[in-house]
C-alpha cells in the first residue's frame, strides 16, 4: 500500500498489538510465587532481580533502538524486537539457575521489549501531530493493558503447564504478535500533515523559547532535559514500586490482618488472598492503561505542564498515605491511583520530549529520556523489599506438588519506601513547574 493512501489508524492498531504483548512485563509478580517454589534456594531479592534487570535493559535498549529506527525505519527494528523478546522467554524456560534465567528472560527479553517499544511511539507522533498527547497515550495504552490481558493467561498456563513451560508459551505468543504488529509500522511521507489540519501559528516570541529540532547530543546539553529526566525518574520510581510489587504488597497487608484471627493461615484463606492479589494486578493494569489515554487527552486540553503537576501532586500524596490503606477497597484505590498517574507519565513524556526537542529525532531523543524509566525500574522495585521492616513471620498452608505444606511468610511494613517515593513526586511538582522549553 502506498504511503500516501496509508490509513494512519492502522499504525495505531499495530501499536496496540505490539504494546499489549510488551506490557506483559508488568505481570512478573504473577510469576514470583511459582518461581519461588520452583527454585526454593532463591531469596526474596533473588526473585526480585529479574524484574529489575528486565526494566533496566528495556530502558537502555531504547537509547540505541530509537537511533536505529530513526535511520532504518520502525518496521525492521520492531520485528527484531519481537524476535528477541520471544526468544528470550523461550530460552528462559530451560533455565536451571538464577544467572541463566536472568540472562534469557531479563537481558535478551528486555532488549527485545525496548527495541519494539520505541517504534510505535516514534511512528504515531509523526502521523498524528493534530492530537499528539492523546495518540501517544493510546499508543502506549496497550503496554499498561498487557497485564490485564495476560494475567489470567499466565495463571491458567502456570496451573496447567507449570511455571517454566509458561515462559515458553508466552514467548511464542509474544513473538508472533509483535512481529505481526511491526508490519504496520509505516513512516509517513516527508511533509505529511493530516487532511484539513494546519500547524498552529506560534505566539509572539515563541520562536525564541521553543521549537527547533534537537539532536540527542544537543538535547543532553540542556538543563531542561535533566530536569525532565529527574521528574520522570521520580514518577517511575513510585509507579514501578507499586506495579512490580502489587501481589506482595497485598499479601503482606492481608496476611498481617488474617494472623490476628488465626496463628496459621489456612490453605483456602491463603488462596483467597492470592486470588485477590491477582485481581488487584488486573485492576491496576486497567487504570494504568486508562491513565495513558485520559491524561494524554487532558494534556491536549490544559497543557502538558499543568497535567504533570496534577499527576505528581496526586501520586505524592497517595504514596505518603498508602501504608494505612489496609482494607482491600482502600488498597485498590491507593495502588490504582498511583498506577493511573504512572500511565499518564508514560503517555506524556514522549509528547513532552517531542514538544521540547522536535519530531525529527524523537526516537533517539525519547530513548535517552526513557532511561529515567530504567533507573526508576531498578530503584523502585528494589526499594520496597529492601526497606521493608519485617513485623511478623506468619505460617501459612499451601499446596506444593499436590501436597499440603506449611511455609513462613515474612510480612512487614513498607512505610519508609512509600515516604521516599512520595516526597520525590512532590518535589517533582516544583521541578516540572519551573522547567521552560529550551532555546534553539
Amino acid at each position: 500500500m502506498a504511503e500516501k493512501t496509508f490509513n494512519r489508524w492502522l499504525v495505531v492498531l499495530g501499536a496496540l498489538l505490539i504494546q499489549v504483548s510488551l506490557g506483559a512485563v508488568y505481570i512478573y509478580s504473577v510469576f514470583k510465587p511459582s518461581l519461588g517454589v520452583r527454585f526454593p534456594s532463591w531469596s526474596a531479592t533473588d526473585l526480585a532481580l529479574p524484574s529489575q534487570i528486565i526494566l533496566a535493559f528495556f530502558a537502555l535498549s531504547i537509547v540505541f533502538a530509537g537511533r536505529i529506527q530513526d535511520k532504518v525505519g520502525p518496521k525492521k527494528v520492531a520485528t527484531a524486537g519481537g524476535i528477541l523478546l520471544g526468544a528470550g522467554l523461550i530460552l528462559s524456560s530451560f533455565a536451571q539457575d538464577l544467572l541463566t534465567f536472568t540472562l534469557c528472560f531479563s537481558v535478551i527479553g528486555g532488549i527485545g521489549i525496548g527495541a519494539a517499544y520505541v517504534c510505535p511511539i516514534a511512528t504515531c507522533v509523526k502521523w498524528f501531530p493534530d492530537m499528539r498527547g492523546m495518540i501517544t497515550g493510546l499508543a502506549v495504552a496497550g503496554f499498561g493493558a498487557g497485564a490485564l490481558v495476560f494475567t489470567p493467561v499466565a495463571k491458567t498456563l502456570i496451573a496447567s503447564q507449570g511455571i517454566m513451560a509458561t515462559f515458553m508459551w508466552l514467548g511464542a505468543i509474544f513473538l508472533v504478535a509483535v512481529v505481526l504488529g511491526a508490519q504496520l509500522m509505516v513512516v509517513p511521507p516527508a511533509g505529511y500533515k493530516p487532511e484539513g489540519w494546519n500547524p498552529p501559528a506560534p505566539a509572539a516570541g515563541a520562536a525564541k523559547t521553543a521549537g527547533g529540532e534537537f539532536t540527542w547530543q544537543e538535547m543532553l546539553k540542556t538543563t531542561q532535559f535533566w530536569f525532565l529526566w529527574l521528574s520522570y525518574f521520580a514518577g517511575c520510581t513510585a509507579g514501578l514500586m507499586i506495579i512490580m510489587n502489587v501481589m506482595n504488597l497485598w499479601q503482606t497487608v492481608s496476611i498481617l490482618e488474617a494472623a490476628k484471627a488465626a496463628p496459621t493461615i489456612p490453605q483456602a484463606a491463603f488462596k483467597s488472598i492470592t486470588d485477590l492479589g491477582a485481581t488487584a494486578i488486573m485492576i491496576v493494569a486497567i487504570l494504568n492503561a486508562l491513565g495513558r489515554i485520559i491524561w494524554g487527552k487532558v494534556s491536549d486540553a490544559i497543557g502538558r505542564k499543568m497535567t504533570l503537576v496534577i499527576m505528581f501532586g496526586v501520586s505524592g500524596v497517595v504514596m505518603l498515605f498508602l501504608n494505612i490503606f489496609t482494607s482491600f477497597a482502600l488498597f485498590i484505590i491507593g495502588v490504582s491511583t498511583v498506577g493511573f498517574c504512572f500511565g499518564g507519565f508514560l503517555a506524556l513524556y514522549p509528547a513532552v520530549t517531542t514538544d521540547y526537542f522536535g519530531t525529527k529525532n524523537v526516537g533517539a531523543n525519547y530513548g535517552w529520556m526513557f532511561t529515567a524509566y530504567g533507573a526508576g525500574g531498578l530503584f523502585g522495585p528494589w526499594l520496597a523489599p529492601k526497606l521493608m521492616s519485617v513485623l511478623q513471620k506468619v505460617p501459612y498452608e499451601t499446596m506444593d506438588k499436590g501436597v499440603l505444606v506449611t511455609k513462613q511468610f515474612a510480612a512487614g511494613n513498607f512505610l519508609t519506601a512509600f515516604i521516599i517515593a512520595g516526597v520525590m513526586c512532590l518535589v517533582s511538582v516544583g521541578i516540572v513547574w519551573a522547567t521552560k522549553p529550551p532555546v534553539k
